[in-house]
């Protein structure tokens, strides 16, 4: 198994691309280890001392490190933890519950909103190694929540000011501004 290594904006985080389908449908963001329960791909690469963050995409991991940790050492580490975790059989995610669906028929703004970025805004975020997910729109706002090498990236503010905002404001005029989803 090769699997390549991509850097990400986020000196922080590296993408990980092992060359298979890493998550069939969505993104999962694990912030922690108690929340990589559902992962055993995530709990392997928690394992590495550290390891502060695991993001997976469609066909990559975004791992995030500690500040006072050096790529060099770790990222041997985590290439082997991926390959181990790729060999094991385990599932990437244990279980198949749907925690995507949506309770409420979205109304046509958000339909719109979310529309636009599926298809504008998360491949370009994707290709950075993180993702970018709709929380709420009230006001003429809309919250988004960065996730993966984004989530802490020095550029993220910029990206959701500069780049998400205009595009949103240009193609639906209900939008004003666009924020980060605390």
């Amino acid at each position: 198994m090769f699997i390549q290594t991509e850097q990400t904006p986020n000196p922080s985080t590296l993408k990980f691309l092992p060359g298979r389908v890493v998550m069939d449908r969505g993104t999962m963001d694990f912030a922690t280890v108690e929340a990589a329960t559902p992962s055993p791909l995530a709990r392997r690469l928690f394992a590495i001392e550290g390891v502060e963050r695991v993001f997976l995409g469609a066909d990559f991991v975004t791992v995030t490190k500690a500040a006072d940790r050096d790529w060099q050492i770790l990222k041997p580490s985590i290439l082997g933890g991926i390959m181990e975790h790729y060999t094991s059989g385990e599932p990437v995610i244990a279980g198949t519950a749907d925690t995507s669906a949506e309770a409420v028929e979205d109304d046509e703004v958000v339909a719109q909103i979310k529309e636009l970025l599926e298809t504008r805004v998360r491949p370009a975020v994707a290709q950075d190694g993180g993702d970018i997910v709709f929380h709420d729109f009230r006001d003429g706002v809309v919250y988004l929540h960065m996730q993966g090498s984004c989530s802490g990236c020095p550029s993220s503010t910029a990206t959701l000011k500069m780049g998400i905002e205009n595009l949103l404001k240009h193609y639906v005029p209900e939008v004003v501004e666009v924020q980060a989803a605390q």
